[in-house]
């Protein structure tokens, strides 16, 4: 009982009460319980490379105890922020941060009720063979294993895994530190290492990418009505004719869940060789650098969406859509040495193609702030790969 009250505590309450801060500087017509988790998990990650990083690096006894201690005070602060940020939300009769705002819709038909029902049964079939039929990878014998050595032995990288002798830090995994938090997750729930890893890990990130695949999702095939449509709406109003904008609604919103059976096919039946995104993400689930593929570069894709969205003529940028890209860029370095690569790739070229579209060089500057991290990971790594090459 206290293993599970424990795993509640730390992957469901805890990174929702952290993702209701940037939530806050979001327009309320974005907000809903799915982004806040999804928030908080990229915020507490986020926190959680801030915190592991130096420890690996400059603490050689313990340094698992010492990350985790600062992880938990840090976590439970930001946490305690988050309600009160929701709190003085709520107390001063602002839009809430769990529902956004509130406006009439549509009811669900049947054929969009089916289409949610099929992608729900084929999400549970995923889960329930990911955490029963659980896939033992070769790569296991490191990632996992160096989770395990983090709870058992508390210290991170000073044990090789394959031979479990000392050693150096290993230039290669030593800033991803995901499995790191997976130890940290073993010790607070005191559940061995391995078994959160096959089976609690796949629990929480399948769910969470599909989550992600659902903010997509709804910016792609918008369900509100906006601009010239809501205002054609209004002026139907008391004439009896048919609504345009209640039209386009329902339509688009007839696309989300058809769009979400799509990615859960391709996900099924993405096998097709050991290298696939597809296959990291139902069998390699717990390891960061699935993780990378799986959740962090969607959620990059999401907010270049969601930053540079339109609405009629205007576009909306939020403030705490910047905060949530650094914070995606600290999670892209836990999570695998070269996706921090990958991923400053992905936003220097997105970032050159949005300057040409919106004319404007200051979207260089605003994206190149919230890539600071990506430098400050990058300049790490470079010293210690020379410093390892000078012996």
């Amino acid at each position: 009982m206290f293993s599970i009250i424990s795993l509640l505590f730390w992957l469901l309450v805890i990174p929702f009460c952290i993702g209701l801060i940037p939530v806050r500087f979001l327009s309320p017509d974005r907000r809903n319980p799915g982004l806040v988790i999804l928030a908080g998990y990229f915020c507490m990650w986020a926190v959680f490379g801030i915190v592991t990083i130096p420890a690996v690096l400059w603490v050689q006894y313990h340094n698992f105890s010492v990350a985790s201690d600062c992880f938990t005070v840090l976590s439970i602060l930001c946490a305690a922020a988050g309600l009160l940020v929701w709190y003085r939300n709520a107390k001063a009769g602002n839009p809430g941060l769990l529902t956004g705002r509130s406006r009439e819709k549509s009811p669900m038909v049947w054929a969009e009720r089916i289409e949610w029902f099929i992608f729900f049964g084929l999400a549970g079939f995923q889960l329930y063979k990911a955490a029963v039929y659980a896939s033992f990878d070769g790569d296991d014998a490191y990632y996992v294993v160096a989770s395990l050595i983090a709870q058992q032995a508390d210290v991170m990288y000073r044990i090789l895994p394959l031979t479990g002798g000392s050693t150096g830090l290993d230039v290669r995994h030593a800033l991803a530190v995901f499995p790191m938090w997976v130890a940290f997750i073993a010790v607070k729930s005191d559940i061995h290492a391995t078994i959160v890893s096959h089976v609690v890990m796949p629990l929480v990130l399948i769910p969470l990418t599909y989550l992600m695949y659902y903010e997509i999702g709804r910016i792609l095939f918008r369900t509100e009505t906006d601009g010239a449509d809501g205002e054609e709406k209004e002026r139907a109003a008391g004439t009896g004719r048919k609504k345009t904008g209640d039209r386009k609604t329902a339509g688009n919103r007839e696309k989300l869940p058809v769009f979400m059976i799509l990615m859960c096919m391709f996900q099924i039946f993405g096998n097709v060789s050991i290298y696939t995104n597809e296959t990291f993400f139902l069998t390699r689930t717990w390891q960061g650098k699935a993780v990378a593929g799986s959740l962090v570069i969607p959620a990059f894709l999401w907010l270049f969406l969601a930053l540079y969205d339109r609405i009629g003529k205007e576009r909306r940028s939020e403030a705490g859509l910047w905060l949530l890209l650094a914070c995606v860029n600290v999670t892209a370095g836990i999570c695998s040495s070269i996706a921090i690569f990958i991923v400053s790739i992905l936003t220097a070229v997105t970032a050159f193609c949005l300057m040409i579209v919106e004319r404007d060089f200051k979207v260089l500057v605003k994206i190149g702030a919230a890539c600071i991290p990506n430098l400050i990971y990058m300049g790490i790594y470079v010293i210690m790969a020379y410093s390892y090459l000078l012996g």
